[in-house]
Parts: C-alpha cells; structure tokens; sequence
C-alpha cells in the first residue's frame, strides 16, 4: 500500500506529484553539494490543490508530503517515493511527523495570529527529514489580512519547506498567492471508484457502497459517512421529502424552520462534547482545582475559548445547511435528468417516486429556478445572511417554482 492508494481518480495529478517528488531528491542532494538545480525540476516550494469538495485535495497534499518525506530503503536503489511504509511515510499520514504541520480549521476563517505562527514555522529548518511541510487544508478560509502575510513567505521560502494549499478554486486564493504556486486541479471521483475504495478498505457492503457513492456523486468522506452512519442516512432522507412539502406557504414556512433546527442540532451534538473537554483541558492548565475557581487574570483566556467555541459552532451549522442544500441540488438534477430524457444515471434512485412525481408535475424551467434558488440560498448563506431567512426565501422559492 503507498502512500497515493486513497488519492481515488486522480491518475494525472498522481504522475504529476510522484514525478515531483523523485525530482525533490534530486534538488536536494544538488543543494547540499553546492551544485545548481536542474531549470527542468518538476519541484518547487509552492503549489495549490484545487477541486470540486470531495475530490481529495488534502488527500493529494498529505500524499505529497509523506512522498518528500519517505525513507524506505528501496529509494537508494531507485524506487519510488511514497512507499507506504517506513517510518516517514506511516507518521507523515498519521500527522505525527516533526517535519509536516497539517493546518485545518473549524472555525469560519484564519485569522493574522494563526497565519504568522505558521510563517514563524515555515523559517525553521526540517527536524528530521529533508523538507520542512506546510500543509493548509483551508487556504480559502485565509482572511485577507492572512494572505498578506503569508504571502511574503510563499513568495521567499526557506530552502527547505515547501508550502501546500488547498481550495475548491483558483479564485478562492488571493491573485498574489496563486501566481506564486504550481496548480494542480484534481476532479471529482468517478463514482464506481469511490464505491470500490468504500468496499475494499472500509469493509462496506457492495450494495450500500454503490447506493452511497452514486447518491453524494463521487464525494468520498460524504459516501463513507452515508454509508456507516444511520443518522446521516436519516437526516438525508428528510430533506430529500422538502420538495414535496412546500405546496403552501405554511408547509413552506415549516420545512424551513425543520431544516435550521435539524443544522442547530447537528451542530449542538458535534460541539458539546469537544466544548466540554476543551473547557476542562483549559482549565487545568490554568491551575484551577477541580470545581474550583480560576485563578486571577485566567478569565481573558476563559472568554477567548468560549468565542472560538461560539464560532466553531456556527461554523458547524453552517456546514450541515450547506451540506442539506447539497442534497437538494442533487435532488432537482435528477428531476432535471428526467424532464429532459438524459441518460445520465440518477443519484437519488432510493426517492424515485418523489422524482417522478414532481418531474410529472413542473417543468425544466421550473426545476431550473428551482436549482437557482438553492445556489442563492448557499450565497446568501456565505454573506452571512440570517439562516432562517435565506432558507425560508428558498423555500417559497422552490414552491413558485
């Protein structure tokens, strides 16, 4: 097993890294001698995953970095980066390695404070391997003060770390960044891919692999969660029912409300527990006793974890809404699908009736404000309009037709 089996349907782009990978060997030892590197090294300090979500973005660049950090011995005799199984590949993809910092977020952006610590980081030399790396899963989520700040550093590297970012776009980074890296664009997994990874490392039955895979269309971590837990299968199968219950403004009305309940609660089941560790780490660094007061001049740090909590858990919400309007766009493509007679394969084949039904009842025209008024919902949503409005607004949306 090495180190690029989970990068699913991403043949080209795994050339491309393995390539640059053999090549960073190359630049390194050239360095330590003094010599120049080649200008044809397919290596450079700096590179951007764009995809679809889903495709495996941070998939690739964990890959990457365990490949620059792999010590097998078969490298000596010409094998390939990435083997899987030495000591630098196994903790590079556990995220134990000294040498790689995988940067993810769970809060709404990255702020100045985090992006220099990382900069701070990105100067030091590597511990114990041969590159010093940077992974930032969420580099769309860099505020711009944060990518003024970064940008020095992607700009002037040290001369061992390399920098790898993720977004779901080129747009999504700042122009001054994105001209900097070396772009790489990974597509959305085919479907049968994704259903044969779900089988042969998840152990999931074949038939529920394939329902999964073909109903979040190639979205691996989506597909693994449908199909191993019974909570996502149910919250999917109750918004799969929104389009038949918004016939007046009541049921309209309703199924809105539903929804941001059912995102609040998601995010309440999700939050309460890490909250409630987090608070009582804290406090415990902090000195207090058990039950007992803070000590003096702690409350400033008390009250900057619970707005980071706070904003973790609108985040949160925000996530399962997004993921609910999702489902509801797959839902009108596939009445779409039918309306207009494509073979192209339906993903919700567990609803067909209700397919059928409003695909008997509306037409292409009307399904397709319909699918715009949901891609409104989701920018609205991403303005950070009132999530009761936005979704309410969609639904008597979605009701007109």
């Amino acid at each position: 097993m090495t180190v690029w089996d989970d990068l699913v349907g991403q043949d080209r782009v795994q050339e491309q890294l393995a390539a640059a990978a053999r090549d960073a060997d190359a630049l390194v030892t050239a360095d330590g001698a003094g010599k120049p590197v080649s200008s044809g090294s397919k290596m450079t300090h700096a590179w951007l995953f764009t995809g679809p979500p889903g495709s495996g973005r941070s998939t690739a660049a964990r890959a990457f970095a365990a490949a620059l950090q792999c010590t097998s011995p078969d490298r000596a005799l010409g094998g390939a980066p990435g083997c899987g199984f030495c000591d630098g590949c196994h903790t590079s993809l556990i995220g134990t390695h000294a040498d790689v910092e995988v940067v993810r977020t769970d809060l709404l952006s990255i702020g100045v404070k985090e992006t220099r610590e990382l900069v701070r980081r990105a100067q030091l030399s590597p511990a114990v391997g041969r590159w010093q790396v940077i992974v930032l899963e969420d580099a769309d989520r860099l505020t711009e003060g944060a990518g003024n700040v970064l940008l020095k550093a992607v700009e002037e590297p040290a001369p061992r770390t390399v920098w790898l970012l993720c977004a779901p776009s080129l747009e999504d980074v700042l122009p001054t960044i994105r001209s900097r890296c070396r772009h790489l664009t990974l597509r959305t997994p085919p479907v049968d891919a994704v259903a044969d990874v779900l089988i042969r490392r998840d152990g999931i039955d074949p038939e529920r692999a394939a329902s999964a895979a073909r109903a979040t269309q190639g979205h691996i971590d989506r597909a693994r969660r449908l199909a191993t837990d019974e909570r996502a299968r149910s919250r999917r199968a109750a918004v799969l029912k929104l389009p038949l219950r918004v016939e007046d403004i009541g049921g309209c009305l309703k199924a809105a409300q539903e929804l941001i309940d059912t995102a609040t609660d998601d995010a309440k089941q999700v939050s309460e527990e890490v909250d409630a560790k987090e608070t009582e780490e804290m406090k415990a660094a902090l000195g207090a006793a058990a039950g007992g007061r803070l000590p003096r001049g702690t409350a400033g740090v008390m009250k900057e974890l619970e707005d980071r909590q706070k904003r973790r858990k609108t985040r949160t919400q925000r996530d399962s809404l997004d993921l609910a309007l999702t489902d509801l766009t797959g839902f009108y493509r596939d009445v779409l699908a039918i309306q207009l007679g494509s073979r192209i394969a339906i993903a919700n084949t567990d609803v067909e009736d209700a397919l059928d039904q409003i695909a008997r009842s509306s037409t292409p025209e009307r399904t397709l404000r319909r699918i715009e008024a949901v891609i409104a919902c989701r920018r609205a949503l991403d303005r950070n309009v009132a999530p009761l409005l936005a979704v309410e607004a969609m639904t008597m949306a979605l009701r007109a037709g």
